[in-house]
C-alpha cells in the first residue's frame, strides 16, 4: 500500500517572524480507469481503496448497473501512478454518446448532461426519518474520525449513515472520491443504500447530488453549503438536502418531511 502522506520542511510565516516547520502533505496520484482496454477517465486521488473507487465511478457514471456485469477487475500500482482495468460481460459503451465537461470539482465528467436530464425524472422516495441531533452527531464524528485530514489538512470526507450509527466512512483529496467510494464497496458487497443518508463535507455541487440520486440516498448532509443546481434538483427530485453543519446548527434546503420536527 502506498503511503497516504509525505514529509516536508516548510517556511512558515507567523507573529511577524520566519520560522522552519515540519509538515505533512497528502498523497496525490493518478488512477487512469479502462474499461473493456478503453480509457474512461483519470482520476487524482489518495490511492486508499482504489479497487472501491474504480467500481464506484463506473456505478455512479451509469457504465455498470450491476455487479454481475464485472468479469474482472485488475490493480496495478506504479510509482507515480495506479492502473485499473476493468472488463465486463456487456458493451458500457453502447449508446452513449462521450460527452466530457468540466465539473465544479475540478475534474473531467463525462456525460454529465446526459445524467442530468436521466435523474432528473426520478423521484426519490423513502420513509426515512432523522432527527436534527442524529444529524449533528453524525457531522461530528465525521470530523472526528478524520485522521488523515488531521495530519494533512488535505482531504474530504464522506459517510454513508443510518440515523443511528455510521456505517463507512472514507477519506480522499476529492469529495466526489470519498463517496465513490462508498458506492463501490456498497456495489461490490451487496450492501443496500437505499433508506440510509450521506453525510460529507464539501460544496454540495450537482455532480455529487446526483452520485447520491443514482443510489437513491434520500438524505443529502455537508458541512458546506450547496449550489444553486443543487437546490433546484434536490426539490424537483424530493431529495432531502442539509448543508453548511455546524456544532449546533445546520440549513436545511429541502425536507420532504424526513427531518423530525420540521
Amino acid at each position: 500500500m502506498m503511503k497516504e502522506s509525505f514529509d516536508f520542511t516548510i517556511t512558515e510565516f507567523s507573529g511577524g517572524n520566519f520560522r522552519e516547520k515540519e509538515i505533512q502533505s497528502i498523497l496525490e496520484i493518478p488512477l487512469t480507469i479502462n474499461l473493456n482496454g478503453r480509457e474512461v477517465v483519470t482520476l487524482l486521488t489518495t490511492a486508499r481503496y482504489p479497487d472501491y473507487l474504480t467500481v464506484g465511478f463506473l456505478k455512479s457514471d451509469a457504465y455498470i448497473s450491476s455487479r454481475d456485469q464485472i468479469t474482472d477487475l485488475k490493480i496495478t500500482e506504479f510509482d507515480d501512478r495506479i492502473i485499473a482495468d476493468v472488463s465486463t460481460i456487456h458493451d458500457p459503451w453502447k449508446g452513449r454518446v462521450l460527452e466530457y465537461s468540466i465539473t465544479s470539482g475540478c475534474g473531467k465528467g463525462t456525460n454529465f448532461g446526459r445524467n442530468v436530464s436521466t435523474i432528473s425524472k426520478r423521484t426519490i422516495k423513502s420513509e426515512l426519518i432523522v432527527t436534527p441531533e442524529q444529524i449533528l452527531t453524525h457531522a461530528n464524528e465525521l470530523h472526528s474520525r478524520s485522521t488523515l485530514y488531521a495530519k494533512t489538512r488535505g482531504c474530504h470526507n464522506s459517510s454513508l449513515c443510518t440515523p443511528d450509527e455510521m456505517l463507512y466512512f472514507r477519506e480522499d483529496i476529492g469529495r466526489h472520491n470519498a463517496i465513490d467510494m462508498i458506492v463501490g464497496q456498497c456495489f461490490l458487497e451487496d450492501v443496500p443504500t437505499n433508506g440510509k443518508m450521506i453525510v460529507s463535507t464539501g460544496r454540495v455541487a450537482s455532480e455529487i447530488l446526483l452520485k447520491a440520486v443514482r443510489i437513491g440516498v434520500p438524505i443529502l448532509a455537508s458541512t458546506a453549503v450547496a449550489t444553486s443546481f443543487s437546490v433546484e434538483l434536490a426539490r424537483k427530485i424530493g431529495i432531502t438536502l442539509i448543508g453548511n453543519i455546524k456544532k449546533d446548527s445546520f440549513w436545511i434546503y429541502n425536507d420532504q418531511g424526513r427531518i423530525k420536527g420540521m
